[in-house]
Parts: structure tokens; C-alpha cells; sequence
């Protein structure tokens, strides 16, 4: 007989990481009714939302604030025009750049605010006090930098 969850104590640094997990495995589910509901993911939302307040960003700026690379965005980018969501324009000043902006369509998703993973967020930014969340945001950071500079080994 398997003794209950709670009676099987973590570590500090794996009771941590089970509620990085947790956090993750929620905004996973939440990304995939979101998909169902509105027709896009949590991340795609949130590309819209940048784009809604930033009109004219670049894709490479949009790139540097989600933390991905140019080539990932592109893709992105791809999937939101299909859905004539968001649209990519030539820079009258420099023909070489291109600039982002929303359809009619993107910016009624731009609008909207309930069943979002933001409004999830506001909603807990509300009810926190401000040196929380600036404690959360440095854990976060300094996390993401911890994860960017594990290196893996070969085994011995």
C-alpha cells in the first residue's frame, strides 16, 4: 500500500520545483481552453497583446520581450496571420523592415479581458501587495537565468 502524497516529504528544492510544475501544468490547461474558447493559446494571446500595445513593433523586439527566438516568433507570426489576427507591414521609411500590426479581428482579441490568462494574473496582482510581487518577478528572473545556464554532461 502506497503511503498518501502528503506523507511523502520534498526536498526544498524539489517542493519548488513541484510548484513550478504546478504553475506550468495549470497554464497549459488553461492555454488549451483558451485555444477551444477563443481560438488561440495563451502565448499567441499574448503576442496579440504586445503587438495591441506596441503597433509598429518589430518582430525582433517582440521576440526579445517574450524571450524566444526570432525563428520561433516567425512561426508564430505565421499562425496569427492565417488567422487574420495580426499583420506584418512594410516600413514606408525602410523597405527592408517590417512592422506588426493588428486586423479588426486582432484588435477585438486585443480587447477582450475575461478567460485569459491575464486576467487570471490581474486578479492575483490585485489582491498582492507590491513587494510581492516585485519578490516574485526577481525569483522568476533569477530563475529563468538559472535554467538558461544549466549545462548538461555527458555521463562518465
Amino acid at each position: 500500500m502506497k503511503p498518501p502524497v502528503d506523507e511523502l516529504p520534498l526536498d526544498a528544492g524539489l517542493t519548488f520545483l513541484q510548484g513550478v510544475w504546478e504553475l506550468n501544468h495549470a497554464l497549459e490547461r488553461l492555454s488549451s481552453r483558451m485555444e477551444r474558447r477563443l481560438g488561440v493559446t495563451a502565448q499567441q494571446r499574448f503576442i496579440v497583446r504586445c503587438v495591441g500595445k506596441y503597433p509598429g513593433m518589430t518582430p525582433g523586439q517582440l521576440a526579445r520581450i517574450l524571450h524566444l527566438d526570432p525563428g520561433t516568433v516567425s512561426a508564430a507570426l505565421r499562425r496569427l496571420e492565417r488567422q487574420e489576427l495580426i499583420e506584418r507591414r512594410r516600413d514606408p521609411r525602410d523597405g527592408r523592415r517590417v512592422t506588426l500590426g493588428l486586423t479588426p479581428r486582432g484588435r477585438m482579441l486585443d480587447g477582450m479581458r475575461g478567460g485569459t490568462a491575464e486576467a487570471a494574473v490581474v486578479r492575483v496582482l490585485e489582491s498582492s501587495k507590491p513587494s510581492e510581487t516585485q519578490t516574485t518577478q526577481a525569483m522568476l528572473r533569477r530563475l529563468a537565468t538559472a535554467f538558461a545556464e544549466v549545462t548538461i554532461r555527458e555521463k562518465p
